[in-house]
């Protein structure tokens, strides 16, 4: 055999091994999306729990899941949410704003002054 078509054959079989990859790729995985806006649920620090779903809001005990106050909210900003609440015990009705500070965190004001933090439960 001559030589030049043997070299053509070698670096064409070399070419061919080096498109061959024995491990296989890895198959990228989906990361979780970060929870946004103020959608499911929060505590406060006396662990009652807050639940904001598709404009209605709710507030129960967690010990009976006893509903203390419903109402609904609207986003007025990505950032700044107005809720417009009864509360069953008080048979009060009152508008509270609360401030996204952390995907985590809600800071809120109640209309009467009254401030309180909602943590988001995992």
């Amino acid at each position: 055999m001559k030589i030049r078509p043997l070299l053509v054959l070698l670096g064409a079989a070399a070419a061919l091994t080096a498109c061959n990859t024995s491990s296989p790729r890895p198959v990228p995985v989906a990361a979780t999306p970060a929870q946004t806006g103020v959608e499911g649920s929060w505590s406060d620090p006396n662990g009652i729990i807050s639940t904001f779903q598709a404009g209605t809001f709710t507030t129960r005990t967690t010990d009976s899941n006893q509903l203390l106050a419903s109402g609904t909210y609207v986003n007025t900003s990505p950032s700044l949410v107005e809720i417009n609440m009864t509360s069953l015990v008080r048979k009060t009705q009152s508008k509270v704003n609360c401030a996204l500070v952390s995907q985590n965190q809600l800071n809120c004001t109640s209309d009467a002054g009254s401030q309180f933090t909602l943590a988001r439960r995992m």
